[in-house]
């Protein structure tokens, strides 16, 4: 196995790893009728700061420069270690679905879910094999990477946005600066393009100084 290869395996292990603890804690010290309810959140807030790391960090070396390309590397690694992440977060919904039918969220909430399921394993495997990736073209590769990104975004905002207005005062506060993140990537990955597209129109010199 390569150097690369045991890197990402690592990256994937340790956020497993992190996401079992976060649910044996919660089981060990939380109140048996709320134990479920608190896994999800927890593990759902686990995955979602593995995707920032992975989606974060090209736009942010593209806006801010050299600081932020060790974080932009590493977009592949922290990509997988998000899919090992929400791999727990999905196992637990599944888990809801057998034990507690009653409270299964509204039709809306699990087809926007799904969707993000589906996604988060279209690019990991996509991530994984370089086969697929070569078969696919880097070109549509990329268009693959941000329609699934950019759906993920969009789903991360969804949820902190239903948290965020249609509970009380201390949802509201406490999702806030979540969906602000959720919101906040799709924009600096636009301000991203818009900067790499006027830097290259530069170089051109279709820009006058």
């Amino acid at each position: 196995m390569g150097t690369r290869k045991i890197g990402t395996a690592m990256w994937m292990g340790a956020a497993s790893i992190v996401g079992l603890a976060i649910v044996a804690t919660v089981y060990a010290l939380g109140a048996p009728t709320h134990r479920l309810g608190m896994a999800l959140r927890a593990t759902a807030r686990w995955s979602f700061l593995w995707f920032c790391l992975a989606t974060y960090g090209g736009a942010l070396a593209a806006l801010c420069g050299s600081r932020f390309q060790a974080l932009a590397r590493r977009g592949r690694d922290f990509g997988l270690a998000f899919a090992a992440a929400q791999s727990l977060h999905i196992g637990l919904v599944v888990w809801l679905f057998y034990s507690a039918p009653n409270a299964i969220p509204p039709m809306l909430y699990l087809i926007v879910f799904f969707i993000g399921v589906f996604w988060v394993y279209v690019l990991a495997a996509f991530s994984l094999s370089s086969t697929l990736s070569t078969w696919l073209g880097a070109r549509q590769w990329q268009i693959v990477r941000k329609l699934g990104v950019e759906y993920l975004a969009f789903a991360f905002a969804f949820d902190f946005a239903a948290r965020t207005f249609g509970g009380n005062l201390a949802n509201a506060l406490h999702y806030s600066p979540l969906l602000a993140a959720a919101v906040g990537g799709p924009l600096l990955r636009i301000a991203a393009a818009i900067k790499r597209r006027t830097g290259a129109a530069n170089t051109a010199g279709l820009i006058p100084n």
